[in-house]
């Protein structure tokens, strides 16, 4: 018994230590690149499937702290991440484009359950995933669901590459295709605030265009991203009614339970406490040093959570099952930047 507890805090420090080294690389990357090249938690998941594949056995010792981390650690970082949203975003700066975000969610989520399910074969979760990342926040929005689905690790793992590999090249080409293009400022505030997923990744894609036009102050795709991440909150809330609802149909809840009560046996609490999280910062509990504290910390443990993930996930698996997931990601991807492009070309007066 006492050397399953060492080896469960061995595991647990040691995916916080991952997870805080893989958070600090990206200050590296901003300087050595000019741009985060991959996130924190990504990079956190990948250290630790490697060390996972070279030490097959550490896995087995490593499974209850593991298991921890990757449970526990991402319901506080999604907590966490509440505190850093507000409900006032939508009626901010980027609210012009908040019809076309509201198109590229249904979009996304029809997308991916519909080819991942009838053409690719991919499973629920796995397309619940690859859609929420590609049409919310990347990473952030993959973590959510996944515990609100209780998605497998190797599911998380399989969405999270997809999204990593089109977000970086989303990343990477938006501001030269937005210049080839002609495209004014507010159109490629819409582009990429629409159609690149993580956060980290429009601020590199703005910092580039920036560059390219000359014009230091420009912020439009963060305030357009800004707004696409604040439905985060909506789709989790979506997604959890929906699950909370066939947990009565799957035996979870009786059939004779009171609404409250299948509630009470099936609504994630985390999800509870992230909105309560949103709904103090939206009335102004928390100042900037706490948000920006609440956004670190929010980081921090999405990173651990993910380096917990990282233990479990074999490169045979990979190579073997995440092909399909991968090319889910890449077909979404490529959908939601057709539907930002043609928003942009067709609404051209109303974008400006």
């Amino acid at each position: 018994m006492k050397r399953e507890t060492t080896h469960k805090w061995l595991a647990i420090v040691l995916c916080i230590v991952v997870g805080v080294l893989a958070n600090e690389s990206t200050t590296l990357q901003a300087q050595w690149f000019h741009r985060t090249v991959i996130g924190g938690p990504m990079l956190a998941l990948l250290v630790t499937m490697i060390i996972c594949n070279l030490v097959p056995n550490i896995s087995k010792g490593f499974k209850e702290g593991t298991t921890y981390c990757s449970k526990q650690f991402l319901n506080w970082g999604i907590i966490a991440t509440g505190g850093t949203l507000s409900f006032a975003a939508i009626l901010g700066t980027g609210i012009r484009a908040l019809p076309l975000i509201l198109f590229n969610i249904c979009l996304s989520f029809t997308v991916a359950i519909l080819v991942g399910r009838k053409v690719l074969g991919v499973t629920e979760n796995t397309s619940i995933l690859v859609g929420g990342g590609t049409c919310i926040c990347g990473g952030t929005a993959i973590a959510t669901l996944s515990r609100i689905i209780r998605a497998k690790e190797e599911e998380i793992a399989f969405a999270m590459a997809a999204i990593f590999l089109f977000d970086t090249i989303a990343a990477f080409s938006y501001p030269y295709l937005a210049t080839a293009l002609g495209f004014t400022d507010n159109q490629f505030a819409f582009l990429a605030g629409t159609a690149i997923n993580d956060t980290s990744s429009v601020a590199g894609a703005q910092a580039t265009f920036q560059g390219i036009i000359g014009n230091p102050d420009f912020s439009g795709a963060l305030n357009v991203k800004l707004v696409r991440t604040t439905m985060l909150i909506f789709v989790a809330l979506v997604w959890t009614l929906v699950f909370t609802a066939r947990a009565r149909k799957t035996g979870v809840a009786s059939q004779s339970d009171s609404p409250l009560m299948v509630v009470k046996k099936t609504f994630p609490m985390f999800i509870l406490w992230f909105v309560v999280m949103a709904g103090l910062n939206t009335f102004g509990f928390f100042s900037e040093v706490g948000i920006d504290v609440l956004g670190k910390l929010g980081k921090y443990l999405f990173a651990a959570a993910l380096a917990g993930v990282g233990f479990k996930i074999k490169f045979k698996d990979v190579f073997s099952k995440g092909v399909k997931p991968i090319a889910l990601g890449g077909i979404t991807w490529l959908c939601v930047a057709a539907s930002s492009m043609a928003f942009i070309y067709l609404f051209a007066g109303y974008v400006g």
